[in-house]
């Protein structure tokens, strides 16, 4: 079908349908400075730039086969990297992955009581999420496993749970909810919408982080203290350290293997630190040493437990944590009905966030560190298929470990690799020491999680950096912190999120536009003014290199000098820049903005508008009676508004029909004459499309005369630019052929004195050397000739005459088209 035959079918439907099509201008072939709006006159510069059409979007928005074969083959990354594997990687994977299965074991087992589950499916878990996650991997770093955070969450469920289906045993219900929180994450992930944890930001997570941190710890100093008085250590914060102080006379001789435990902890890190400082060579060592620390105590207090209780096995000294299945004795089919998943569907939004925020933050801090990056969407994958597969060899709800994956990187890991070396640590764990596990005190364990959790508390000087970068974000962190030291972990991760969200959306609706003016500027080196030609470097050619026009705000909002005056660019036209982009939140008030100062700055261009106050619309009634009318003689009319888009990445309908309601309202107030609206600095074509539809870019047609005469000014650059060293070399050759043929042919030198010559309207003395190419080759550059004869083209298309590449240009044309402001004259002068 032809192309005319479709535009007839097209335009037969639009009829049928009532659509009303852009008026199409109508060329005009008369003089090139001064036509209507047309491309006729400009065959020179004829790029037509071509409207973005829906075969377009659709390619750009749905995949290709290579896409989505790419898709599935970034499912498993490391396919990309383990073709290549060496025994030099294998070392460094070798030391973390002990190193880690060496903390996990004791930190596994200590979190799985804070779940309120049986140390043993700290260790289920701690090894599934190890052994799976490499395959998805693309963070080296991250270990997965169970982390304080989720524990504490996954424990509140199952005490809840179980009040309402006693009968269902603890672990049945974490696992589940490992499955359904896995299911959730895993298909968040395989549609790419890993970004969604970008709206959460540093403040709410460090605020969530430091909140849960508080909690945790207040909970386990009951357990570290070994009170028996018994009261609730999942409430808000504030009781649990109330209850806690409250009881203290209860506390028994446990205190002493849990809070020496915790002080040994810190003294232990603190010496290594001290000693890496002292001896900075061997800085390595002390950091094993500091990071074994934790399986160091826990074997001390193991022994000591071991030698107090080995005889008292049916009545302990202390409390321990006594039997411990060997190898995988719950390894089962998850059960999954509904009335499980009832019991913590309620929790599920707090749950997921917790999985998504605590990895994600964690991968990208150390993805930074360690220069690489990783792709959110596929940890959400690789942390959603480890809690779909754990819980059948008995794993709860896992995700990144903040203070293992900092083990795990210091310690020199190669690639994702390492995590099945910490598996194999864990199944060692699990099938060879159960029985040395009986003896180890529960107070010692509380004081582990007291020490482990300690480094997720935000410290002062963070809090105080937030302060001085924004002052909101340090107090969006100060309301998360306390709303969940005064509720609970899940209150709190709601509250952070949503204060979060409703600042940023504040932020956008209330984005403030600024108006700008002209200001030239010159450089500056050291303290000499550069002049043209006079520093060696630069074009000596172009008289303005050193002097050039920018736009400033002219309140000096940005933080410029307000000594600089900034002027106004011309009496009646404006500039305004977008400063948050231009969508349907803060188009209003972007709008409203702009017509406010508009109508501040100019008159009407007939002031004589209303000769009777009831002509008056009425929220303009006019002045009081026996009070004279403001007089705005002395301010100009409005010519042009310029919108600087630079900005603005898209509009929607909702922005573009606020634009066309003002251009027909400052229409209005400017008639009989219409508005120029000029636009710069647009940076999408879809955005080029919406104007154009709305009848932008190009001058408005009036109802007497259509189109307006109007002087186009375009920018031009040129293809091929100084930068072609073919063309230039050509042009030298011809150069010396056309002046020096007989030389070149009998090898006799002119006289110096005879002649002078013109090259290319740069004359020159005739005792320079002709075989001084440089100096040919720089008089050249500077040869306005020479300029003339490279080949131009615009910019950006003709067809658009007011989408410009930039300010200078758009003021430039909205100078040249503007109509000479004319007396105020009455209407009795007539």
């Amino acid at each position: 079908m032809s192309a005319d035959l479709k535009t007839k079918i097209g335009h037969g439907l639009a009829k049928g349908l009532g659509i009303k099509l852009p008026p199409k201008p109508q060329a005009d072939p008369v003089t090139r400075g001064e036509s209507t709006f047309s491309v006729g006159t400009f065959d020179t510069y004829s790029y037509i730039e071509p409207e973005p059409t829906t075969a377009e979007w659709l390619s750009e928005t749905l995949p290709s086969k290579r896409d989505i074969a790419m898709y599935f083959y970034r499912l498993f990354p490391f396919l990309s990297w383990i073709t290549r594997y060496n025994m030099q990687w294998f070392s460094g994977d070798l030391i973390a992955g002990v190193t880690v299965g060496a903390v996990v074991v004791p930190q596994g087992m200590a979190y799985a009581k804070l779940a309120e589950l049986p140390v043993e499916y700290g260790l289920y878990s701690s090894f599934m999420g190890v052994l799976l996650y490499w395959f998805f991997a693309t963070s080296k770093d991250i270990t997965i496993g169970p982390v304080a955070v989720m524990s504490t969450v996954v424990g509140t469920v199952v005490i809840e749970a179980q009040k309402q289906i006693p009968d269902v045993p603890a672990h049945i219900i974490a696992s589940a909810m490992a499955i359904i929180c896995g299911g959730i994450v895993c298909f968040l992930g395989l549609i790419r919408l890993g970004f969604i944890v970008d709206f959460i930001p540093l403040p709410a997570i460090t605020a969530f982080m430091t909140g849960s941190a508080l909690n945790i710890i207040s909970g386990q100093v009951s357990t570290m203290l070994g009170e028996t008085a018994h009261f609730d250590t999942r409430g808000a914060t504030y009781m649990i350290i109330i209850n806690t102080l409250k009881h203290l006379p209860s506390a028994t001789i446990d205190a002493a293997m849990g809070v020496s435990a915790c002080a040994m902890l810190y003294i232990i890190r603190s010496a290594c630190n001290y000693a890496a400082r002292k001896y900075p060579q061997r800085a390595k060592l002390w950091f094993f040493v500091s990071t074994l620390r934790t399986v160091f105590v826990i074997l001390f207090y193991t022994m000591i437990s071991a030698a107090v209780n080995l005889h008292r096995r049916d009545n302990p000294r202390f409390s321990v944590l006594g039997h411990v299945p060997r190898g995988f004795q719950h390894a089962a089919v998850p059960v999954l009905n509904a009335r499980i998943i009832k019991t913590f569907v309620s929790q599920l939004p707090a749950a997921v966030i917790v999985l998504l925020i605590e990895h994600i933050a964690i991968s990208k801090s150390f993805g930074r560190v360690n220069n690489y990056t990783i792709d959110p969407s596929q940890e959400l994958v690789a942390i959603g298929v480890a809690n779909l597969l754990g819980p059948f060899l008995g794993a709860y709800p896992a995700t990144g470990s903040f203070s293992r994956t900092a083990i795990k990187s210091k310690a020199g890991v190669r690639t994702p690799l390492a995590g099945v070396i910490t598996a194999l640590v864990v199944l060692l764990a699990i099938y060879a020491l159960p029985a040395l596990f009986w003896y180890i005190p529960k107070a010692s364990l509380a004081g582990v999680i007291i020490h482990a959790v300690g480094d997720l508390i935000t410290p002062p000087n963070v809090v105080y950096q937030f302060w001085r970068v924004s002052p909101l974000d340090a107090i969006i962190f100060f309301i998360g912190v306390f709303v969940t030291i005064f509720t609970s972990i899940e209150i709190g991760v709601y509250c952070t999120v949503c204060v979060s969200v409703a600042v940023l959306l504040f932020r956008v609706a209330k984005a403030r536009g600024q108006f700008l003016g002209r200001v030239t500027i010159h450089s500056v080196l050291g303290d000499h003014l550069l002049e043209d030609g006079k520093t060696g470097y630069g074009d000596a050619s172009n008289s303005n290199t050193f002097q050039r026009t920018i736009f400033l705000p002219v309140n000096h909002a940005d933080g410029s000098n307000p000594d600089v005056e900034v002027e106004q660019p011309f009496p009646g036209i404006f500039i305004y820049r977008f400063s948050e982009g231009f969508n349907y939140p803060n188009a209003n008030h972007y709008t409203d903005s702009l017509v406010a100062t508009i109508f501040q700055k100019t008159r009407r261009t007939n002031p004589f508008l209303y000769s009777h106050p009831g002509d008056r619309p009425w929220n303009n009634p006019g002045p009081r009676k026996g009070h004279n009318e403001e007089d705005k003689s002395d301010l100009p009319i409005l010519k042009a508004v310029i919108l600087d888009f630079s900005s603005v990445n898209n509009v929607d309908v909702t922005s573009i029909q606020n634009l066309i309601d003002i251009r027909n309202q400052l229409d209005l107030y400017a008639s009989p004459r219409t508005v120029q609206w000029h636009f710069a600095h647009i940076n999408n074509r879809w955005t080029k499309r919406a104007l154009s539809a709305a009848g932008f870019g190009y001058p408005t047609p009036t109802s007497e005369d259509g189109f307006h005469r109007w002087r186009p000014i375009f920018s031009v650059a040129e293809i091929e630019g100084r930068a072609s060293a073919a063309a230039l070399a050509e042009i030298v050759n011809n150069e010396q052929a056309h002046i020096h043929p007989a030389d070149i042919e009998s090898g006799l030198k002119r006289d110096s004195h005879t002649v002078e010559r013109e090259t290319h309207g740069i004359e020159e003395s005739s005792d320079s050397s002709i075989n001084d190419d440089d100096k040919l080759q720089r008089d050249l550059k500077r040869s306005k000739a020479y300029q003339k004869r490279r080949a131009m083209a615009v910019v950006q298309g003709v067809n658009r005459p007011f989408f410009h590449i930039d300010l200078t240009s758009a003021l430039e044309s909205a100078l040249a088209n503007s109509p000479e402001e004319e007396p105020i004259s009455r209407p009795e002068d007539a």
